[in-house]
């Protein structure tokens, strides 16, 4: 079921934050998506998110502080198939994504800042679930996410209409 934002926001108020609106793009071939949290912080090394994407994600989204870095994309038209085959929801990226033509024929819902072709480091450097914060929302893994062309927002406790 399609979980609008601007509903959850009237009939929930009180229990979630709204993400601030800080230029997120649509990306993937799913416009509405949501789902526990499960994190990921990296800096122009993307190896964590390979990680993160080869586990069963049914029921969750990625959500992944890349800094906002514009310099080198953290997921492509491969990690988000990867994505697909592992059953997650969609993935939240700060910072950007490449292959974006691919991608966004997907079922799959993805928001990023922007688009370069040029891919990520492979270091194995970064973080995984621990709470990121970016455009004024902590994420924390465990809590919920849901997305639509509306915005982000955050909640404690799965949310419903």
């Amino acid at each position: 079921m399609e979980l609008k934002t601007t509903d959850l926001c009237d009939a929930h108020a009180d229990k979630v934050h709204i993400t601030e609106p800080i230029g997120f793009k649509d990306y993937g071939g799913s416009k509405y998506f949501s789902g526990k949290i499960h994190t990921v912080k990296c800096f122009e090394d993307n190896s964590l998110v390979r990680k993160a994407l080869e586990l069963n994600g049914s029921g969750k989204v990625l959500v992944v502080d890349g800094g906002g870095s514009m310099r080198c994309a953290l997921l492509g038209d491969m990690l988000a198939a990867l994505a697909i085959k592992n059953s997650w929801a969609g993935i939240i990226i700060y910072g950007c994504i490449r292959d974006s033509e691919a991608i966004s024929k997907l079922p799959l819902g993805v928001k990023a800042l922007n688009t370069i072709p040029l891919k990520s480091n492979k270091r194995n450097e970064g973080q995984e679930n621990i709470m990121v914060r970016f455009a004024g929302s902590d994420f924390v893994p465990g809590e919920f996410v849901y997305c639509d062309s509306d915005g982000i927002i955050v909640a404690a406790e799965m949310l419903s209409i």
